[in-house]
């Protein structure tokens, strides 16, 4: 998996805000109530978390003719609501993987996302594309909040998936996430269109990739995302015309 350009890029902006308002103490052990849960809240009445594979997921839940559309960073308040009303108009569900804070930013998106059918993925707090090379601390923290942020936001639905920061994933994440179930998730294409290519060239890299697996690379925050919206626009109609079925990674 190629990792983005840009080290902590733009979100380390957040971090701060990240850290002085929204982490928790020090340490995953703090980590006392379940997710969707007060701290207060009886033990007795905490969702049970039902751990899952801790192996890196590709496949699509739809088969060998399965795409898996996923959108990472968001959400953001102009260009995820774009992309939510695309996929309502080809039918279409995707994987919006967030960074905790913008979910924190945005609960009205992040649940508008879960009521149009659509699944929620923790993207770390801080998009820290190097946390493989940090503590364990330090990336169950950033899992864990997130996770903490993103089922808060949504009003009580959980991250089905975790995926690392420029897939800076570690064997210790993987299992942290899998035994919190959420599952792994990678890609297989990377659309670069982070790097803003240009719309045909975003749709060249799609289609002369797609043979490489089901997993779809997108982006809805970060900077001006015409470009993806355009792509989409484009690619949701024509795939589902040559035959592919749109779904949702395997867990």
């Amino acid at each position: 998996m190629a990792r983005h350009s840009g080290g902590r890029g733009w979100y380390g902006k957040l971090i701060g805000a990240a850290l002085g308002v929204t982490l928790l103490a020090t340490g995953a052990g703090v980590w006392s109530a379940q997710a969707g849960t007060t701290d207060s809240a009886p033990a007795a009445k905490k969702p049970a978390v039902k751990p899952v594979s801790k192996t890196i997921a590709h496949a699509s839940e739809k088969g060998k003719r399965g795409i898996n559309i996923t959108i990472d960073d968001g959400p953001d308040p102009k260009w995820t609501p774009q992309m939510l009303d695309l996929l309502k108009q080809y039918d279409v569900k995707a994987t919006f993987c967030m960074v905790g804070t913008q979910a924190q930013a945005h609960p009205d998106i992040v649940k508008k996302v879960v009521a149009d059918g659509h699944r929620l993925c923790d993207h770390s707090i801080s998009h820290n594309t190097g946390m493989d090379k940090e503590s364990n601390a330090y990336q169950a923290k950033q899992i864990l909040d997130a996770e903490r942020m993103i089922t808060k936001a949504s009003g009580g639905v959980r991250p089905m998936y975790y995926r690392a920061p420029g897939g800076a994933f570690t064997p210790y994440s993987r299992k942290l996430a899998a035994d919190r179930g959420m599952r792994p998730l990678g890609w297989n294409v990377d659309t670069k269109d982070f790097e803003r290519p240009g719309t045909d060239a975003i749709i060249a890299t799609v289609e002369r990739e797609l043979p490489n697996g089901p997993t779809l690379l997108f982006h809805d925050a970060g900077g001006d995302r015409t470009q993806t919206v355009e792509a989409l626009r484009t690619l949701l109609p024509r795939l589902k015309e040559q035959g592919y079925t749109y779904g949702f990674p395997v867990r």
